[in-house]
């Protein structure tokens, strides 16, 4: 799975950093080839990941496993950012500059599928597929790193903490981690998409998430004087009602919105 988005990478800001006479179908099936031949490297970093899953801005190991691999590699980077996490460039150094952006962290589960490469970590997984994307990266960045003679401009590869409710892009970015890149990509693993496959789109494709809390206080009583009662289930089963309505009334229905609560 993640040589094919490996490739995508490479392709879709191929068109801003390598010369026009190289963006062609052979050039596309050469770096298809070669992402190919690191199949065992890419599924042997992704299953250390995965064995070794780390929460947000905590990710120490996994920070490191990537630095060790872009030391190996001869890519320059500048750590920390948000704690955890790396920013790396390949190329001249110079404009045009384009991004790439993988996120590390893990989630606060127990992993119960029975597998080699299963987390050593109780009550902690890579459940998100980040464990992918920082490999997807890696593998970016080894396959720039053999072409970076070919290169006209940079690429700016950003490996990301905290993202599930850490908010880590808005604190690298304050940090200046994404410099004066005139593009990003990011992407995400998907269950639905078949393997080598790959769906993109003009302008946001995945939604963001926004919560809150509320509390709603009611006023005990005896079951036979309600009128006496302030009875908060009521409350919150119109409130919950309500909640639904506005993504069916108030929402553009060609925008993708989910409300959900719990």
């Amino acid at each position: 799975m993640g040589w094919f988005l490996i490739l995508h990478s490479l392709l879709l800001f191929s068109l801003f950093l390598f010369p026009s006479s190289l963006c062609n179908t052979h050039y596309a099936n050469e770096i298809f080839q070669a992402a190919k031949q690191e199949k065992d490297w890419l599924v042997s970093i992704r299953r250390q990941i995965h064995e070794n899953p780390e929460l947000k801005f905590e990710e120490y190991n996994t920070s490191a496993l990537i630095r060790s691999e872009l030391d190996k590699l001869g890519v320059s980077y500048s750590y920390p950012f948000a704690q955890t996490g790396i920013v790396a460039e390949i190329g001249t150094g110079f404009p045009p500059v384009v991004a790439l952006r993988a996120d590390m962290d893990a989630l606060p589960l127990k992993e119960l599928v029975e597998w080699e490469h299963k987390s050593k970590v109780d009550g902690k997984m890579h459940g998100c597929g980040h464990d992918a994307h920082t490999t997807m990266l890696l593998g970016a960045a080894k396959l720039l790193s053999q072409r970076k003679h070919k290169l006209q401009g940079t690429v700016r590869l950003l490996f990301q903490p905290g993202e599930e409710g850490g908010g880590g892009a808005s604190h690298m970015i304050k940090q200046g981690a994404l410099g004066v890149a005139e593009a990003i990509f990011g992407m995400h693993v998907d269950f639905t998409s078949p393997t080598g496959t790959i769906r993109s789109k003009s302008g946001p494709l995945l939604a963001a998430v926004s919560s809150f809390e509320a509390k709603i206080i009611g006023r005990g009583g005896h079951a036979a004087e309600p009128h006496q009662n302030i009875d908060p289930i009521i409350a919150v089963s119109f409130s919950i009602l309500a909640l639904q309505q506005l993504v069916s009334r108030e929402l553009d229905p060609l925008s993708s919105s989910i409300s959900h609560l719990c």
